[in-house]
């Protein structure tokens, strides 16, 4: 017998051998456990990852006369560890114990591939040979839209199947599959910028109002909405509790007949398109028995007439202090409004939290309560700690279903801080800050320890924004509903790359939410140090690169219609321009956007908010706060820096912005001191449109 199988069973499991022995469970874990001869197993037992969804391995769609086959060489899979011989010169993906995710995909790879078999004659994998492998690889490349990630975690699957046949003490002889020995790049697509790369960034229209109304919620809603929640459950527990007695009848004939006297409405809740009286609520008030307020509004005439007369809501005897402006943002909380009130504060906290964190939804739903203590001093910024999961491997290099602690915290500012504040006054010490259970409100929340699925928080951010809209028309405030995304749902995972968007192309663009994204750029990037080359710093530089190209190509465009160009960094800015059509097109990877970055020839920036473009030289910059600053930070431009250019279309845009500013000078109410400030920062505008007009190169002008 080989070396590789001497210390594995050497019989098949009995039908009811346990999946996986109690010795593989995560800590804690106290469920049920599977059977090798069910229809469907659970990896429950082997997954401590609160982000991920649970799963649960089918074989009837698996073909029966291979089922058996791949049922076993997964048992194996669960079980056994691989020899280390099969794990070198692999990448570090590959583990010699896999985690249960990867225990379930790929068992969703090995279905496909033997139904494939199946439809081309071949009924068992001892029949399997190299030429099946070689067909199915170029049938997944056929398919239309083919991608080169996809199609190799495909064939990688493959690879599992052929070793863990190789470790079985019962091998079928599963033939090598072919591109272990030639490689696998010939057998997979052709390479494409993927991933995040290829994610659409929110629209800023979409982007602007949702984050307005998430830190809203956050920050002045938050108060209001938790006392109401909590209020809502004092009035709850005290209907199911109070007992059917005398005196509560009494106290709930009292409560009518005040009702009545004053000529408010009943309470009541619509029940099918019916109004009906709420008995929760007024049992909760009048610690009356839910079955008395039944009797009383039902059978009784009176109050069954006044009921059907005066029909009214549930609001809550909890204050409302937050407001939008000046008002109120609403007059009070409905019983049954409470629990939704609580999903869209969950909701907005995610969002704020993804947002600007640059943080992965899985990340975010790894965070547990306390994750962000207060700093020892004064004025040091707040660091977020939480797991990893996806590269947690043990001391011999195996998946580790519990995650590992995170070497380097994020940062997290102020927003951020706020948002797991008000989270961690949702969920108990130590708890998921996202945990199903405690995030259900009302609802029919998971046993399990789990957190929030991203389908579902997906659900709630498309109603988070519903709701905000229609929050924004009934207080006047049309403008600040959020439009539909161009690209569609917003998702979960559009955040990060909107982020990164937005400190390369609108670094002061979102002042008025009061987050400073030039300080976003070094918080982000310096403190979210990743492991894996695809952290959120690449996304920066791919972001940055893209806008640098996009500058570029404005920039050539002005030119080929006869634009001028002035400032002392305009010469600069024309030879940056001529290799603009290099990068049409092109779609940026990591390593090609920071080989642009580090071009000082190409080191164009353009600043909307200040009118101009910025070709950035670090030894010229007054922007710079450190000798390692590869780019300018915009939101600091200062009007004497040597690194500046206009365009023709900046000096329109001054001469637009100078006249707003006049027209605001002249309004009725303005002070006369403000008057005259807007009226002279007008007057610097258009000296300085002005001074482009004088100053312009025109294309007859500049060097050849």
């Amino acid at each position: 017998m080989s070396t590789l199988t001497a210390e594995l069973p050497l019989t098949v499991p009995a039908s009811d051998t346990p999946v996986i022995p109690e010795a593989l469970f995560v800590d804690g874990y106290a469920g049920s456990v599977s059977r090798y001869g069910d229809d469907a197993w659970s990896t429950d037992p082997i997954n401590a990852n609160p982000s991920t969804e649970r799963v649960r391995v089918l074989w009837k769609p698996f073909p029966a006369s291979m089922r058996e086959e791949f049922r076993y060489l997964a048992w194996l899979m669960i079980n056994i560890a691989l020899p280390d011989i099969f794990l070198e010169g692999r990448p570090p993906s590959m583990r010699t114990r896999q985690s249960a995710a990867t225990i379930y995909r790929t068992v969703l790879q090995w279905r496909r591939f033997a139904i494939w078999l199946t439809k081309h004659g071949v009924m068992s994998l001892a029949a399997c040979t190299d030429e099946h492998f070689r067909d199915y690889a170029l049938s997944l490349n056929r398919k239309k839209k083919a991608n080169r990630n996809t199609v190799s975690a495909d064939l990688v699957g493959l690879t599992r199947l052929w070793m863990f046949d190789r470790t079985s003490p019962f091998p079928l002889d599963i033939p090598e599959p072919p591109w272990e020995r030639e490689g696998i790049d010939d057998f997979l697509p052709a390479a494409s910028a993927g991933g995040e790369n290829l994610t659409e960034a929110i629209s800023p229209e979409t982007m602007g109002p949702l984050l307005i109304w998430a830190l809203r919620v956050v920050d002045d809603f938050a108060e209001d909405i938790l006392a109401a929640w909590a209020e809502s459950r004092r009035l709850t527990t005290t209907a199911k509790t109070a007992p059917r007695t005398k005196e509560g009848l009494a106290r709930l004939n009292t409560y009518l007949a005040e009702l009545a006297k004053h000529g408010r409405p009943m309470p009541t809740v619509n029940v099918n398109g019916r109004r009906l009286a709420a008995s929760l609520y007024i049992a909760g008030l009048t610690d009356s028995a839910v079955a008395q307020i039944h009797i009383a509004t039902s059978k009784r005439k009176r109050w069954k007439e006044y009921l059907a007369a005066h029909p009214g809501g549930c609001p809550l005897p909890s204050p409302v202090n937050g407001t939008v402006g000046e008002a109120r943002w609403t007059e009070d909380i409905d019983f049954d409004e409470a629990p939704l009130l609580m999903r869209h504060l969950g909701t907005a906290c995610f969002i704020v939290l993804t947002y600007l964190t640059g943080m992965r939804p899985g990340e975010v739903l790894g965070l547990r309560s306390g994750c962000c203590p207060d700093p020892d001093e004064p004025g040091q910024r707040h660091v977020i700690h939480g797991h990893v999961y996806k590269t947690a491997v043990d001391e011999d290099g195996n998946h580790l279903s519990t995650g590992e602690l995170r070497d380097v915290p994020w940062v997290a500012i102020a927003p951020a801080v706020s948002a797991i504040r008000v989270l961690e006054r949702i969920v108990p010490a130590g708890e998921l800050l996202f945990g199903s259970q405690f995030h259900q409100f009302g609802g029919f929340g998971q046993r399990t320890k789990v957190a929030l699925r991203a389908e579902t928080l997906r659900e709630r951010v498309e109603h988070f924004v519903d709701w905000a809209s229609r929050l924004a028309h009934r207080l006047d405030r049309p403008h600040e509903a959020i439009p539909p995304d161009p690209h569609g749902a917003i998702g979960t995972g559009r955040f990060r790359r909107t982020l990164a968007w937005h400190i390369a192309r609108r670094p002061g663009g979102l002042i008025a939410l009061a987050i400073q994204y030039g300080h976003m750029r070094t918080a982000v990037s310096a403190g979210y140090a990743s492991r894996s080359r695809d952290g959120i710093h690449d996304l920066l530089d791919i972001e940055t690169a893209r806008a640098t190209a996009d500058t570029l190509a404005t920039l050539a465009a002005d030119r080929a219609a006869g634009g001028g160009i002035s400032g002392p960094a305009a010469r600069r800015a024309i030879l940056a321009a001529g290799q603009a059509p290099a990068f049409e097109g092109v779609v940026f990877t990591a390593r090609q956007a920071r080989k642009l970055l580090t071009n000082p020839t190409l080191a164009v920036h353009d600043n909307p908010n200040a009118f101009l473009t910025c070709v950035y030289n670090p030894d010229k910059a007054l922007c710079r706060l450190r000798a390692s600053q590869a780019t300018p930070s915009l939101e600091r431009c200062v009007s004497t820096c040597a690194n500046i250019a206009r365009t023709d279309q900046h000096a329109a845009q001054l001469v637009f912005k100078a006249d707003e500013l006049d027209k605001q000078a002249a309004g009725d109410f303005v002070p006369d001191p403000l008057a005259e400030r807007l009226r002279d920062h007008a007057a610097g505008l258009r000296d300085l449109a002005d001074k482009h007009h004088r100053e312009r190169i025109t294309p007859s002008e500049a060097p050849a």
